[in-house]
């Protein structure tokens, strides 16, 4: 019983370690710069090395492989050695993700390597007891326990990992293509007859919408909110009301934006399915319109 406990508990710490660098990749692979490993693809590839010879190494133990247990034993080993590396260079205290990301190295960190490694190499030496099939069972469902958390774990990083590159992509543009809608730049008098500027109102913004549009319903909050912008004009044109616009403008569907100024000229364009994209059109069209008064002062 001795030797599949200490398989359980040494092979838990490796695949604990494992774990530790998945829910913070981000941390464990700049860590990888202590040991001399700077570059970011090559620390991705590393770190991605480490994590699968733990995950491998840790299976092996717990289920009795004795190469598995002598190959951890010699991870550890070379892990002491190159924290030992790092303090000599002068990165003590510096971070080494080893377990987790606040792990830092230190003569402790490399001790701990050490007696795990000597852990790890006593395992083959250890009496064996013919388990009975209770034991097992209980042997079984403790690994698939702790399995289970492990993938829990993994599966919150990766969350977190995919929502800050998405802060860091910021939102996504509304579709502007060209051959859909009215032209860029062209003039569209069909649509500034039936806008009616306020007093106040620098652009123009028509919504095309269809009744049985759901994503249409569920942006009505949205495009409300903009009609209460004192310098924007907001129309919205339903696909069968309004048919005669959508059919001179080639509308491709809805829900579709065209941003105007005051005089009809068309400024951006595109097909949106949230406020973000629909401000994206805003967005564009005060752009365009900037660069446009700047051509224009230039050439005047």
């Amino acid at each position: 019983m001795l030797e599949v406990a200490a398989r359980l508990i040494l092979g838990g710490l490796l695949a604990g370690a494992a774990l530790a660098k998945v829910a913070s990749p981000r941390s464990s692979r700049s860590a990888l710069a202590t040991f001399g490993v700077s570059h970011p693809g090559a620390q991705g590839i590393v770190w991605a090395s480490v994590v699968a010879t733990e995950l491998v190494l840790a299976g092996g133990v717990i289920a009795g492989v004795e190469a598995a247990a002598l190959g951890a034993a010699a991870l550890m080993l070379m892990f002491a050695a190159l924290l030992v590396g790092a303090i000599m260079r002068g990165h003590a205290g510096a971070p080494c993700a080893c377990f987790g990301a606040r792990s830092t190295v230190g003569w402790g960190q490399v001790a701990r390597n050490l007696v795990l490694a000597g852990a790890f190499a006593a395992v083959p030496f250890l009496p064996e007891r013919e388990l009975s099939t209770d034991e097992w069972l209980g042997i079984g469902l403790g690994v698939a326990l702790l399995a289970c958390a492990g993938l829990g774990v993994a599966v919150l990083a990766l969350a977190r990992e995919v929502g800050m590159l998405r802060l860091r992509l910021g939102p996504e543009g509304a579709l502007e293509i060209a051959e859909e809608g009215p032209e860029l730049g062209s003039r569209s008098n069909l649509l500034a007859e039936r806008l009616e500027p306020k007093p106040g109102a620098e652009l123009a913004l028509a919504v095309f919408t269809s009744a049985n549009c759901r994503v249409c319903r569920s942006l009505e909050p949205a495009v409300k909110v903009l009609a209460r912008d004192p310098v924007l004009t907001v129309a919205e044109f339903e696909e069968h009301e309004d048919a005669d616009i959508w059919k001179a403008l080639e509308i491709p569907g809805s829900p579709f934006a065209v941003a105007l100024d005051l005089s009809g000229t068309v400024l951006a364009k595109g097909t949106f399915n949230n406020l973000a994209q629909l401000e994206s059109v805003l967005h564009a069209a005060e752009r365009r319109r900037a660069d446009r008064r700047v051509l224009e002062s230039l050439v005047g």
